[in-house]
């Protein structure tokens, strides 16, 4: 692990998080009028997303743990939820 974050590598992902949740989510789910599809379906981008993350470490990185990657799947999924309903909720009112 390097001592230090690539804070650009950091801030382009979330950069790139949030147009994927909005184009891929949230419009649908204005669309839809259904904020439960944006909570699905942002759970559902958040455990994909993660899952390349973590589930790519698990397989290459030495003794990577398997309970980070489950956090990091719960954690990750959670968050899309959230986040997309969140955001919805905004565009909506």
């Amino acid at each position: 692990m390097t001592s230090s974050p690539d804070w650009f590598a950091a801030i382009a992902f979330y950069l790139l998080y949030i147009a994927g949740v909005v184009f891929f989510v949230v419009g649908p789910a204005i669309e839809r009028k259904s904020w439960s599809y944006a909570l699905f379906a942002g759970m559902f981008l958040g455990f994909i997303t993660y899952s390349t993350y973590d589930l790519t470490n698990l397989a290459t990185v030495k003794n990577w743990p398997a309970f980070i990657t489950v956090v990091d799947l719960l954690c990750g999924t959670t968050l899309g939820g959230v986040v997309s309903v969140v955001t919805y909720l905004i565009r909506c009112h």
